[in-house]
């Protein structure tokens, strides 16, 4: 099947693409992501958004003249399994370049491999760890956790709230999380007087909800996880008639998260997320308003599905790496390392990227929007 490209991915390819012509040879990039598993409702939009790209760019010319091959493996969102195909991937498949990482979990595995291999990694991935420290070969296109408990935070001080309850996950982006808005809540005049946990396969989490409920002083609950257990979160906290300011992750920012949680219980909840949940609302001067709304276009025509931000990191991974590829003038793993590197001004549907020696990310806080839902659907609050 073929797919019209994006007006944004058909502008940053411009200077790479060349004719498509018998002789083409093709420049392998790889990936391991979560399609099916617990983590599939992030990892399953990045599969699709990777194999619609990759074949919107092969049919307007390639890249650089030559074809790109995409090499895909599902690691189910098994770390192990992650480190097994990251492996592959560089020693039997040879590719130039690994996208994936759909969990902190399965990107903390592959770090090492892509490291030692001297081949560029992006991952997709929220966790901070990720890329702090900075490794030189390891890339991510998701705000990391820290970034987003800054976002919570800062929309709390400004509430007035002063005491939180807090319940996370006890998963790879969980425990992050809970441990970055731990460092940082008391810049904000913030202090948690509350602190639960559960484990990714927990079915109620009403116990701790009620602990929380029960503490004295508590002004607002904060829920940082992704998967199934926020949404369980969400539906034992309406429940329980808590009663309370719920705020979540943006690991939970998508479609799936309400559809899961139900309408109903997730009204009002508010979570930091990305331009590609709104892109109706954005200003018509809004420069990542066309990124976003090509994107949505040509992913919901092609899938017949919602649009999801987990997908959005995924499309920002592939122009990143496409970006650098043009930019280096060669498919070789250090050149596309030093020009990954050297992005500037890159308008994704996460926000606009410019890497540095010590930022391997790329984004501040003002690509965060602060989101509230309401009546089932994204809201634009901050």
């Amino acid at each position: 099947m073929k797919f019209a490209m994006t007006t944004a991915l058909a502008g940053s390819l411009a200077l790479g693409l060349g004719f498509a012509g018998e002789a083409l040879a093709d420049i392998r990039i790889g990936a391991t992501v979560s399609e099916t598993g617990p983590a599939s409702f992030l990892g399953d939009p990045e599969a699709k958004t990777l194999k619609l790209l990759v074949d919107e760019i092969n049919a307007a010319g390639g890249v650089l003249g030559e074809k790109l091959e995409l090499v895909i493996y599902d690691d189910g969102g098994d770390p192990n399994k992650a480190r097994t195909f990251a492996t592959r991937l560089v020693e039997d498949d040879e590719v130039t370049a690994v996208i994936g990482g759909t969990t902190t979990g399965t990107s903390m595995a592959i770090i090492p491999v892509a490291e030692d291999a001297e081949i560029p990694f992006i991952s997709l991935a929220g966790a901070i760890e990720i890329v702090d420290p900075v490794k030189p070969y390891t890339f991510k296109t998701p705000h990391t956790d820290r970034m987003a408990c800054a976002k919570i935070f800062d929309d709390m001080k400004k509430k007035g709230f002063t005491k939180i309850g807090m319940i996370s996950g006890s998963d790879g982006f969980g425990a992050s999380m809970h441990k970055q808005c731990l460092a940082i809540v008391g810049d904000y005049g913030i202090e948690v007087v509350a602190d639960e946990t559960y484990g990714p396969s927990d079915a109620d989490m009403t116990p701790q909800l009620t602990n929380i409920k029960n503490t004295s002083g508590v002004q607002a609950i904060l829920n940082p996880g992704f998967g199934q257990g926020p949404a369980i979160v969400t539906r034992n906290y309406a429940q329980l008639a808590v009663g309370l300011p719920l705020y979540q992750s943006h690991g939970v920012a998508s479609n799936g998260f309400i559809d899961l949680a139900g309408a109903s219980a997730a009204e009002g909840i508010r979570l930091p997320g990305t331009a590609l949940l709104v892109a109706d609302l954005l200003p018509e001067n809004d420069p990542q308003r066309a990124v976003v709304a090509a994107y949505k276009k040509s992913f919901e025509t092609a899938t017949g599905k919602p649009v999801s931000t987990f997908g959005g990191y995924a499309h920002d991974a592939l122009r990143i790496l496409v970006d650098a590829i043009n930019r280096a003038g060669k498919a070789d793993p250090a050149a596309i390392r030093e020009a990954i590197e050297q992005t500037k001004g890159l308008v994704g549907t996460t926000g606009t990227v410019t890497m540095t020696a010590d930022d391997h990310l790329g984004l501040d806080l003002t690509a965060f929007r602060m989101l509230e839902i309401r009546d089932g659907s994204w809201k634009i609050v901050d």
